[in-house]
């Protein structure tokens, strides 16, 4: 696959190559193999531009690479309670360990955006705090989108938070809308989210984005970050 990898970014000729929107590009044994390491060190060496999406502290590991080319990192931060976030994502690493590699990025000058993303209510739907400490580590573009239920996640999330369930259901299973699989929140809802987290990052002079939502006329940066690069 590497070698594939090789022959393929030869022809790309500085385009930008995003990795990943289907899963993470650091996974926990990826500390071991290093795959995405290999894969970066060829995409550097073939001048493209690197979009990293992920939830994982490790992306601090390839900033030499990052650096090399223009880079931009989109790292997830649902929440920067640890005590939360470990309930509700339970396999990535803690926020705060997240919150330092997202300092160490743009200390080191490696363009960051932040995924607020799932929002839920009840949980971490109004995180003032959380993008005061991102403005003052320097990112430049928070996105958000709201919790969308679908049977898997519904019941793990049920399982995990029965109260929180119990107050969102009606919301999502009486009053909500039914889009392409999914049950999101009621759309004035979801509308005074996004505005909540827009306007938070607007007073810090920072670029908001309002992913998959059908919003993006909230959008004062191109949802996906690119517009860093």
């Amino acid at each position: 696959m590497v070698q594939k990898l090789r022959r393929e970014a030869a022809k790309l000729k500085g385009e930008i190559v995003s990795i990943s929107n289907s899963s993470d590009p650091y996974p926990n044994l990826e500390a071991e193999t290093r795959l995405t390491r290999k894969c970066l060190e060829i995409l550097s060496d073939c001048s493209c531009k690197i979009q990293i999406i992920t939830k994982s502290s490790l992306v601090v590991r390839d900033i030499d690479l990052l650096k090399k080319v223009p880079s931009m990192v989109a790292l997830t931060v649902t929440t920067d309670n640890d005590a939360t976030a470990k309930i509700i994502e339970p396999y990535a690493p803690p926020s705060s360990q997240r919150l330092e590699a997202i300092k160490m990025l743009t200390h080191m000058g490696v363009a960051t955006s932040v995924r607020i993303d799932p929002v839920i209510p009840f949980v971490n739907d109004d995180p003032e705090k959380l993008v005061r400490k991102l403005a003052s580590f320097g990112v430049r573009h928070i996105t958000s989108s709201t919790y969308k239920v679908r049977p898997d996640n519904w019941q793990r999330f049920s399982a995990a938070l029965p109260e929180i369930a119990a107050k969102l259901k009606p919301l999502y299973f009486d009053r909500g809308e039914k889009v392409a699989g999914y049950v999101l929140l009621p759309g004035h809802l979801r509308l005074a989210l996004m505005e909540r987290i827009r306007s938070l990052a607007e007073k810090e002079n920072v670029r908001f984005g309002a992913c998959r939502e059908r919003l993006s006329h909230m959008n004062t940066g191109i949802c996906d970050g690119s517009w860093m690069l």
